[in-house]
């Protein structure tokens, strides 16, 4: 039997919040509790859900962005297992029971995910190959970019009992970060079928808010290399990749004059290319 847990973190989102929490309560299997943290929302939120979703076990923090409202919801669930969904996101109504399904029929997986639509200023583009999803022991396919949709993640809790959360202190990337800390350590189940809708074209995403996404992820790639987890293989892969996207970060700094990013940036580059 699983008991599952959403959870959706929510910033003066109101108007999507209500598309994604209806897409839950849309499931043809129902989940145990929804969870919304209100990452300090000044935009009526709490009033629209006390009136259309009375159920929503509701939270408000002060702004602390998303990883500490994932964070806070965590620590509130009561399921087994917890599927996340970010409020500009919706779920396709058999989400649920697919994944439960497949995650019942391959009991040593702890971690799922799916395909997702991408649709951006309302129309359904193709995604890069890049962003092609895969299942099983994907940490090197992880090491480019984020290749999990956080929306499509169903895990089982104990995985954050052995990995951690996810990491407070970065502004984005921060799915990248645990992604990587868990995909080194668990395969990854996957469904070959869009089972998520992803919109973008909101000024408000995290990528329209942050220049130079690569410095997260390099902060990423820093803290996994220094844990005593990852096989040769995985290890040597990381540190290429590292060196990878310093290089290129540190070009740009460069050609922006950023003198004191390129002495941070320079030695860093230094300190792994001794080490290949």
């Amino acid at each position: 039997m699983f008991t599952v847990s959403v959870i959706i973190p929510a910033y003066n989102r109101c108007q999507l919040l209500r598309r994604a929490l209806l897409s839950v309560y849309k499931q043809t299997v129902q989940a145990e509790e929804i969870i919304v943290i209100d990452d300090g929302s000044t935009d009526g939120t709490e009033e629209m859900l006390g009136k259309e979703f009375p159920d929503v076990k509701y939270t408000f923090q002060e702004n602390a962005g998303v990883s500490a409202a994932r964070n806070l919801g965590i620590r509130q669930a009561k399921g087994e297992w917890l599927a996340f969904l970010d409020s500009d996101d919706e779920w396709l109504p058999e989400k649920l029971e697919k994944q439960l399904a497949s995650l019942e029929n391959n009991p040593e997986m702890r971690i799922c995910h799916s395909d997702e639509i991408w649709k951006r200023d309302g129309v359904r583009v193709n995604a890069m190959n890049k962003h092609n999803k895969k299942g099983g022991w994907i940490f090197q396919h992880c090491l480019p970019l984020c290749a999990m949709s956080p929306s499509s993640i169903i895990i089982h809790r104990s995985i954050f009992a052995q990995v951690g959360l996810f990491d407070i202190a970065l502004p984005a990337c921060e799915d990248y970060d645990l992604w990587l800390r868990i995909t080194a350590r668990y395969p990854v189940l996957f469904i070959d079928q869009p089972l998520i809708v992803k919109y973008g074209g909101h000024d408000d995403q995290l990528s329209s808010k942050y220049w130079g996404m690569d410095r997260f992820r390099i902060v990423a790639l820093e803290k996994i290399l220094v844990e005593d987890c990852l096989a040769i293989e995985d290890q040597r892969a990381a540190a290429l990749m590292l060196i990878k996207k310093v290089s290129i970060y540190l070009q740009g700094a460069k050609k922006r004059n950023k003198q004191e990013e390129v002495v941070v940036y320079q030695q860093l580059l230094d300190r792994y290319s001794c080490r290949q």
